[in-house]
Formats: structure tokens, sequence, C-alpha cells
């Protein structure tokens, strides 16, 4: 008695797997894949672009990580139509022309950080907390148009410590931030050693002109 219910258990097991093979060979394309049921391999190429727009919708910085929008006319007309459609919606995610789009606004300035269509928006949200609070740092809390232009380079050197190429390489804005302060440093340290060569060669000339 103890026996019958797990055959028959077994013998549904067994119906039910054949029928979805079953089905799943009648649903099979030509080409023998499952469109449906396809998983999307992993990829560190996670963010497409980085952009970030003043208030009428003018670029002020971008980078763009690979050949989705080749040329700039593409490229602007992407972003015009990606400001048009999130400037005046409260919402932080938005979906458009088979992208994933993540952004957020300061004052007179809207951050945008682009994925593909089946990118997890939590990975592309990180990269763009990330911009915001290391550009809050630098910009000396001021994350507007006027102190973004002033301090563009600070801006290039945030955005290239978090994504290179497509690759997301921090999303923990004090690394961003210590990174480019040894940046900075190691840039001005560079600098000075320049101007110290120059100055030595200078005084070389004076005194052989003095002889």
């Amino acid at each position: 008695m103890g026996t019958a219910p797990t055959r028959g258990l077994q013998w549904n097991i067994c119906l039910g797997v054949e029928q979805a093979l079953e089905l799943a060979r009648v649903a099979q394309g030509a080409n023998g894949a499952l469109p449906w049921c396809q998983l999307q391999e992993p990829s560190l190429y996670t963010v497409k672009a980085v952009f970030i727009l003043d208030n009428d919708g003018h670029r002020l910085l971008a980078k763009y990580y690979d050949d989705t929008f080749p040329s700039l006319k593409e490229q602007m007309a992407f972003e015009k139509n990606v400001f048009s459609k999130t400037s005046r919606t409260d919402s932080e995610i938005a979906f458009f022309g088979g992208m994933t789009i993540v952004y957020k606004s300061s004052i007179d300035l809207f951050l945008y950080v682009v994925g593909s269509s089946h990118e997890n928006e939590l990975m592309l949200m990180s990269v763009l907390t990330c911009l915001f609070e290391s550009l809050n740092h630098v910009l000396r809390k001021n994350v507007e148009k006027r102190w973004l232009l002033e301090n563009m380079d600070g801006a290039f050197l945030v955005l290239d410590e978090i994504v290179d190429g497509g690759v997301i390489l921090e999303s923990d804005p004090q690394q961003v931030i210590q990174k480019v302060n040894f940046r900075a440093d190691d840039s001005s340290l560079t600098e000075q050693s320049v101007a110290q060569v120059l100055q030595s060669a200078k005084e070389q000339i004076k005194w052989s002109l003095l002889k």
C-alpha cells in the first residue's frame, strides 16, 4: 500500500517532464534555439554611457563606452531624447530605445548612467550614486553647472575612477576621492618637477652668459 502512491507520483513526474520537453521541441525555432528561455551571458561591460546635461538639455560632460552611438550626432540626438523623456518626471529609472537609464537631478544638472535593456538597475544606480557623491565632494557640495564647468578636469578624473571602458571599477565614493586626490597630488608633483627643471636650466643659461 505504501509504494503505490510513490510509483504514481513518479509516473506523473515523468509524464510532466516528457510533456514539457515535447512543448519545448514544438516551440523551438528553426535554429534550434529557445529565445524565451535563453539567458544573457554575464558581462563586465555594464555601462554604455555616462553623461551630464544642464537644465536645458545641453551636454556638459559625456563618455560613451561602446559603438551603440558611434557618431557625435547620434549621441547628441540620444541625449536630447532622453532629456525630453526624463526632465519632467520624478522617477529615477527609464527604459528607452532598448536601454536602461538611471538618472538624478541636482539644482541645474541632470546626471545619467546608461546600460543595456537587460542590465541590473541596482548596478547602474550604484554608479550614479558614487558619481554624485564623489562630485559632491570635489565640488564642495555645489553640484551645479557653474562649479562643474570650473572643475571639469576633476569631474573627468572622478568618472575615470568609477568606470573604465564600460567596466565598473569602483562604487565607493571615499575610495574614488582618495584615488583622485592621489592622482592630483602626483600630477602636481610632476608639474613642480618640470618647473624646477626649467628654473634650473634658466639659471644655468644665466650664469653661462655672465661668464
